[in-house]
């Protein structure tokens, strides 16, 4: 052990934890060589990024994720298919499988973090694994503290055990597959077992923050976010995969705050993250010129196929289609450090319409605003998975449904607080199909797009005149710079209105039969803002 590693080291005893050899904070250098040396088949690209692969599990595991129920937190948890209760007596077990199997490691490395920019609002995040690419993952997608914090990091609020090479056992109560993501809220503990995806980390400390935020009057966003150059003021973009929220954000009149997960606060919003994790699938430096470039020496390559020359072959989907790649957001060259902003002037839910019923753009006032985050639509098109015949909606609470604790109702009503006090516009943007559902119409060029959101941004939409849609309810903006007017109404674009007017009662449905499973929770003016099926 080099005399670096060793000065790094310290004691593991009070996590039950005998290993002599632990590694703490260790440089993405050392853990490169590392990598090398113990990872099998780990390997450098010719980009300089570290190239991984994380074993059977290629993508999270979201049925097999539990939540102890505890007295202490049992009346905050939204019970049910998200988050699965389990008795603290199974998730000691766990915890002390995965202590066991750690203790038979060569060597242990431990990654001390902040999750958030705010130093108000961060939580110190500590990460004991035995593997170096997760490793360095964390230290990509945490926020790296500085030597003198590290000095005085203390105990952390929030410790992940990642023994994820190790299975869960199936005759343990309440396990369904060697498979368990175990979250402990009173203990601050993850326990990962029978899983390499190193996105599990990442995911656990966003649902961690999904439950601490919201006590504290601070809204958690699964949502990209950036920022005018010149005034700080922000806006977000929501969006479930397939809508553009990553294309979106990567505007160059822009600073990036960040890609995926943010917190508002009374000072503004923030980034929860230290990195980007993007999918790598089919990447291009001409599709996407930020994130090619910053794939280099400090990054991850996740489960990629490397040529002869060690050259990535984005296209090659052999190992998985959830191709990643993690970067340090210092990587992007117009991300603005530390990841801060004012308050947002804009919030934006990004959905891909391929019904072709949604207009390119409509403005929400608060009931609708918290009615379409809790309900988080898009929808999947005919040939991206068997058995997808026609369009079929997709529904997301908050956009995030996944890592969601609390009701979503409860996020629902602090965004629509927060948005009355900072007088934030809400915006539904189609970036889905218009003139026709998929197969009939045509997708809304990026470009249209693009002018939309550049308009939401000056403030141009905001004084632009609108029409209320008879079937949902909201204002539809008629006009926009750089986009053709029949082309905002979205039933004059199409040439068969009665089909239109079917197509639309058949959303309307999809929406009200999907928003039955939150309407316990959530108040009548939001009820009274369903559309008319």
């Amino acid at each position: 052990m080099s005399k670096k590693s060793a000065a790094a080291a310290f004691d593991l005893a009070s996590y039950g934890l005998t290993v002599a050899e632990v590694h703490r904070n260790l440089s993405p250098s050392a853990l490169y060589e590392h990598a090398i040396r113990y990872e099998k088949d780990a390997s450098i690209a010719e980009n300089g990024a570290l190239v991984a692969y994380s074993g059977a599990k290629t993508g999270r595991s979201p049925k097999d994720k539990r939540v102890v129920h505890s007295p202490e937190s049992k009346d905050d948890v939204w019970w049910g298919p998200v988050n699965v209760p389990m008795d603290h007596q199974t998730f000691a077990i766990n915890h002390q499988r995965a202590i066991d199997y750690l203790n038979t490691r060569e060597r242990l490395y431990c990654f001390d973090g902040y999750a958030g920019w705010d130093s108000k609002n961060r939580i110190k995040v500590r990460v004991i694994c035995s593997r170096p690419y997760h490793a360095l993952f964390m230290h990509t997608m945490l926020i790296r503290p500085e030597r003198e914090e590290l000095a005085k990091f203390g105990t952390p609020d929030f410790v992940i055990y990642n023994a994820g090479a190790f299975p869960a056992n199936r005759l343990t109560v309440g396990m369904g597959s060697p498979t368990s993501i175990d979250l402990c809220l009173e203990d601050k503990e993850l326990v990962i077992l029978g899983t390499e995806y190193a996105g599990e980390m990442k995911k656990g400390v966003f649902t961690v923050v999904n439950y601490l935020a919201p006590k504290r009057g601070v809204l958690s966003m699964h949502c990209s976010a950036t920022a005018d150059k010149e005034t700080g003021a922000s806006s977000l973009l929501f969006g479930l995969s397939g809508t553009g929220k990553t294309t979106l954000s990567a505007d160059p009149k822009r600073n990036l705050i960040g890609d995926d997960e943010h917190c508002w606060s009374d000072d503004g919003i923030f980034n929860i993250e230290g990195g980007c994790y993007a999918k790598a699938i089919n990447l291009t430096p001409e599709s996407e010129p930020d994130i090619f470039q910053a794939l280099r020496f400090g990054a991850v390559l996740e489960n990629v196929v490397l040529d002869e020359e060690h050259d990535v072959d984005y296209t090659d989907t052999s190992i998985t289609q959830n191709t990643r790649g993690a970067y340090p957001i210092e990587f992007i060259q117009n991300a603005k450090i530390p990841c801060v902003a004012g308050h947002p002037t804009d919030v934006i839910f990004l959905t891909c319409d391929a019904f072709g019923v949604l207009p390119p753009v409509s403005a929400l006032s608060p009931a609708h605003a918290m009615y379409h985050f809790i309900s988080g639509y898009t929808a999947k098109v005919a040939g991206t998975e068997m058995g997808v015949t026609e369009p079929q909606a997709t529904f997301s609470p908050c956009f995030g449904g996944p890592f969601l604790v609390w009701h979503p109702n409860k996020y629902a009503e602090l965004l629509a607080r927060k948005m009355r006090k900072h007088k934030a516009r809400v915006w539904l943007v189609n970036t889905g199909w218009g003139g026709g559902g998929y197969g009939v119409g045509k997708r809304i060029s990026l470009k249209h797009t693009r002018a939309i959101i550049d308009a939401i941004h000056s403030g141009e939409l905001a004084r632009a005149k609108t029409d209320r849609d008879p079937v949902f309810g909201f204002d539809v903006v008629t006009e926009c710079p750089g986009v053709p007017s029949k082309m905002l109404r979205a039933r004059e674009a199409w040439a068969d209105k009665a089909a239109y007017d079917k197509t639309a009662k058949k959303l309307a449905a999809l929406f009200n039969k999907n928003f039955d499973t939150y309407a316990d929770g959530v108040t009548n003016e939001v009820k009274a803002a369903a559309p008319r099926s």
